[in-house]
């Protein structure tokens, strides 16, 4: 069994009756909304005309936003209808990522996630959904989709029909009839000005610069719903923190694995840096829930489809890993133990968790189905050579402190630069080339030619570059104050990237 709608666009007269009913129905805060009407108007005046889209969860067969909700708040039930929990929801926002349909929002009254639940409480009592039932061109069908008999079923294998990103392969149970394709796909009608009766949402407006729209029909949005970035400036600096944490360590693990003595940075900097930069990351993470109380409910109702479930798993084996060498070390330096057998032992371990520590976001991301910038098959390596880059530019920062064989100065300036490097090839791989999608060729736009080309090419690659020539100039190991500066220099780079990255990633309207 499979309940579905079909929204029949040749009769809807664009009246919003289903959206004050589904309001209505579900006492929904002012301002957002789980069912709206969206207008699109093309040509000039007095030749204009304008189309309407019903815009709701499409209550998909294969529902991202149920594999990536880490405490299963969001579930599919027998009857097809994607169902949620707000008991359970921590307000991650992560199920708005994985939206590919700009369908769920955080509630301001529950600060939990909500979204058109097919109005399943009327359903279980043999009722149509509310806006169904106000409907007055009877222009929403509902029904169930399996069952060939069915009015729904009738009405959409007798018509041609078509579905909001097929190119998502969600298998959505929303089907039009009659629907203009720049109504069903945003970016062929980009926001240009003040909606019909409204102010236009200020960041569509924005984005809508850097769209190029249909030139043919150039037709454009006039009437919507706000879709602010779900992840902000806390998510930036997470991806940061943690990939200096992790490469601060991978960078003591490598020095073993080359049989060169760090000293006083493998035993207590690098694992200090580590285990602090761990803290911040966590801190960062938790306090950008919208119920940060419930954060444990992602260790005690885990949905293991979820990389934001392993990922904190991944996270909290790494944070033992980083404590426990820390420990060893300091036992070594204060208290004459010799730790080098379990450093052997333990770098073993330390080499994967931390790779999946920094990486595992790769995973995450990937699981985002309506970011496409995000999900590219480089990520998890890309990750990788951004942990050693900035964590070895950590650790350069501290050499001057301690006293540390050329050897190990050596080392440290070398993955510092090597991993700069890579990372700058990396983007060019990213940026330089076609995209998969139309969606994440919108956002490179934004990145290398938009909104946010200024602060990539200065902040992240030219930095990054100077980073590396300055870097170069040490690459004995002396002069210290230059890798010092390059170890500075690399972080900047890297906060400015994932800036890019992150508001980019969602900068691409979905509605």
């Amino acid at each position: 069994m499979q309940y579905g709608f079909a929204i029949d666009q040749r009769t809807c007269i664009g009246c919003h009756a289903c959206t004050v009913a589904c309001k209505t129905e579900h006492q929904i805060p002012v301002g957002q909304f789980r069912t709206w009407v969206k207008y699109v108007e093309r040509g000039e005046f007095p030749a204009t005309t304008r189309d309407f889209g019903v815009m709701r969860c499409n209550h998909c067969t294969d529902a991202p936003c149920i594999t990536i909700c880490p405490t299963k708040a969001l579930y599919k039930r027998d009857d097809g209808i994607v169902d949620f929990d707000g008991d359970r929801c921590i307000g991650c926002k992560s199920c708005m990522q994985g939206c590919p349909y700009d369908a769920i929002y955080i509630d301001a009254d529950t600060h939990t996630a909500a979204k058109c639940n097919f109005c399943a409480h009327r359903i279980d009592q043999d009722l149509e959904p509310a806006c169904v039932v106000v409907c007055p061109t009877h222009s929403i069908w509902v029904g169930d989709l399996d069952d060939a008999t069915s009015g729904i079923s009738r009405l959409i294998s007798t018509n041609p029909t078509t579905v909001r990103s097929p190119e998502q392969n969600t298998g959505p149970n929303v089907f039009y009839l009659g629907a203009d394709r720049a109504v069903l796909a945003p970016l062929d009608a980009p926001v240009d000005g003040a909606y019909i009766w409204a102010a236009s949402d200020p960041h569509r407006l924005d984005v809508g610069k850097d769209l190029a729209g249909d030139p043919v029909s150039q037709a454009r949005t006039t009437y919507n719903t706000a879709h602010p970035r779900p992840w902000g400036w806390r998510v930036t600096g997470y991806l940061w923190t943690k990939a200096v944490s992790a490469g601060a360590l991978l960078v003591a693990v490598l020095a073993l694995f080359l049989g060169i003595d760090l000293g006083l940075i493998s035993t207590v900097v690098a694992p200090a840096i580590a285990v602090v930069f761990l803290a911040v990351t966590g801190l960062l993470l938790v306090t950008d829930l919208k119920r940060p109380e419930r954060f444990l409910y992602i260790f005690l109702k885990p949905n293991p489809t979820s990389w934001l479930f392993w990922g904190s798993v991944a996270l909290a084996a790494y944070a033992a890993v980083a404590g426990l060498w820390l420990l060893l070390g300091l036992a070594q330096e204060i208290g004459d133990y010799d730790a080098s057998g379990a450093f052997d032992l333990l770098r073993w371990v330390t080499l994967p968790a931390a790779a999946l520590a920094t990486g595992y976001t790769g995973f995450l991301f990937g699981q985002a189905e309506g970011r496409d910038l995000w999900q590219s098959p480089l990520l998890f390596w890309h990750l990788q050579v951004q942990a050693l880059m900035v964590g070895a530019g950590a650790v350069a920062v501290a050499v001057p402190f301690v006293d540390v064989d050329p050897a190990a100065e050596q080392l440290i300036v070398r993955v510092l630069v090597i991993a700069t490097v890579a990372h700058v090839l990396v983007l060019a791989l990213e940026y330089g080339g076609r995209h998969a999608t139309q969606h994440a060729a919108a956002a490179a736009h934004m990145v290398t030619h938009g909104r946010y080309a200024r602060l990539f090419w200065t902040g992240a690659v030219g930095v990054a570059l100077i980073a590396a020539l300055v870097g170069a100039f040490s690459w004995s190991g002396e002069p210290l104050i230059l890798a010092v500066a390059a170890g500075l220099l690399v972080q900047f780079a890297l906060v400015a990237y994932e800036s890019v990255f992150v508001r980019a990633g969602q900068d691409v309207p979905l509605s």
